[in-house]
């Protein structure tokens, strides 16, 4: 049960100190995140120059921690606890791998932006797309590991346990 809350404390943190980090970004992150065309990619990279890109390009490395985190979180939580006990059997692994698969989908998300922020490369479209769908993904997938945390709690209460 430690690791789970050491896993889920050490996200959380890491996710306050980057959202506190990022903040000056304007537009925010989301709007890179879902950039899924060379020019709209460039429209935000562009109003980045200087310090808020190299910003940008610095929380990658606590990115990936956080990633890290995060994924372990969501695996110990649905493999160590009761939380998910009201699902069981396929919604129950779906669940145990929610999170991990997510933090995947931000791995290959951060790597993209790595590349893609070092120099400009809108000769080929490819790489902000990837970029875009693993971010989609990965966003998908924390809104479903949070909808399943939801209805796994109000299971459990509504069947007493």
């Amino acid at each position: 049960m430690r690791g789970v809350w050491l896993a889920g404390g050490a996200a959380l943190a890491l996710l306050c100190a980057l959202g506190a980090y990022l903040a000056p970004l304007q537009p925010n992150i989301l709007a890179l995140q879902f950039a899924f065309t060379p020019r709209a990619f460039g429209e935000v990279v562009h109003q980045w120059t200087g310090e808020p890109l190299h910003r940008f390009r610095m929380h990658l490395v606590a990115d990936y921690a956080l990633l890290v985190s995060y994924g372990l979180f969501g695996y110990l939580l649905s493999t160590r606890t009761q939380v998910f006990q009201a699902f069981g059997g396929r919604r129950q692994r779906w669940v145990t791998w929610t999170l991990p698969l997510a933090a995947a989908f931000d791995a290959v998300e951060n790597s993209f932006h790595l590349w893609l922020t070092e120099v400009p490369r809108f000769g080929i479209a490819w790489p902000y797309l990837a970029a875009a769908l693993a971010a989609s993904a990965k966003w998908v997938l924390l809104f479903g590991f949070g909808l399943a945390v939801v209805l796994a709690l109000v299971r459990g209460r509504a069947s007493g346990a």
